[in-house]
């Protein structure tokens, strides 16, 4: 760790042992995988109010990870080299605090919980831990030591208003609804052209920043993008996102994409190659497997295509007989 950084541990070494003890409680009893939602749209608390924390230098430093994680973390980090070179800001808007902005809203609330994706109960840091490896293409930060601690603070501290088990309207990306044809590629090539590229470039490959730590807009696909392993290899992950908050600037009620496009264009940026993650261990038990996962093996007899691009109708009625005998 450089020594700009030094001073923090002293300061924060032992609320960093009180968040460590408390994200690694695995107690049944507040685990929740669905939740409960609540009527109001949610709004992250003021950063202001973090001086009130007792642990509010490990929340600020936390923060400073969560938007520059590259300058930290990255290839060339000045604590460790464990990510791909984007920053988590980049995917989690304004640090994870947008509404809609695939934020931390709901993260407090809900965790440890049960994560069909691995069969197993997890708390935050295992959580942060897999963005780490899939979606920054990087490698798991140790858990005994200040990073990790930080960002789990910070992320805790973002949903702390939310009581516990309840998953509020605003939290995460949302939900879009399948639409009835498959997502279509070309017609996505056409929309990323005209709204996306401009940022992200014609190639994909984002616009770092001139300091040479992060980017400013990330690369969408190619080797230092997210993995097949990442949420947003899911088409319609991708798609809610991007129609809650592409092209940059646009925010849930001021959408520029209808639904259709937003489909399209998540489906050509996931037709692009990107870094293969080893994914055998994920899904136990298949029948959990998201219907738009695009990778098998699947528990049904539709084709990888399908499952990637749609149709998606005759594979939702296929799985509700498959629960209903089950």
């Amino acid at each position: 760790m450089k020594f700009k950084h030094l001073f923090l541990f002293f300061i924060i070494a032992g609320s960093a042992a009180i968040i460590y003890s408390s994200c690694n409680q695995s107690n049944p009893a507040q685990n929740n995988t669905a939740g409960t939602k609540i009527d109001s749209v949610w709004h992250a608390p003021d950063s202001g109010s973090w001086a009130s924390e007792p642990n509010f230098k490990l929340i600020e430093f936390g923060q400073m990870l969560v938007v520059n994680t590259a300058e930290y973390l990255g290839p060339n980090g000045s604590i460790e080299n464990s990510s791909n070179g984007m920053n988590c800001d980049n995917c989690h808007q304004q640090a994870g605090t947008k509404t809609f902005g695939n934020n931390f809203g709901a993260v407090a609330a809900t965790y440890p919980t049960f994560r069909p994706r691995s069969g197993k109960i997890e708390n935050i840091y295992q959580r942060i831990n897999e963005c780490m490896q899939r979606s920054l293409n990087g490698q798991a930060l140790d858990t005994d030591k200040l990073p990790i601690m930080a960002m789990a603070a910070y992320i805790m501290w973002v949903g702390k208003k939310v009581p516990k088990g309840k998953i509020p309207r605003g939290a995460g990306a949302g939900e879009l609804a399948y639409i009835d044809r498959a997502a279509d590629t070309s017609k996505g090539e056409a929309i990323y052209t005209q709204k996306c590229s401009v940022c992200h470039g014609i190639n994909g490959a984002g616009l770092a920043n001139t300091n040479g730590t992060g980017y400013q807009y990330p690369p969408l696909w190619g080797k230092h993008s997210y993995n097949t392993g990442a949420s947003m290899s899911r088409i319609g992950k991708l798609a809610t996102y991007i129609r809650n908050n592409m092209p940059f600037g646009v925010t849930y009620n001021t959408p520029q994409l209808k639904d259709e496009e937003a489909w399209d264009v998540a489906a050509f940026i996931d037709s692009k190659p990107r870094p293969i993650f080893n994914d055998r261990a994920d899904w136990p038990d298949l029948k959990n497997k998201p219907i738009d996962y695009p990778t098998g093996p699947y528990a049904d007899e539709f084709s990888q295509q399908q499952h990637k691009y749609g149709p998606y109708k005759s594979i939702i009625e296929a799985k509700k007989q498959q629960n209903k005998k089950a």
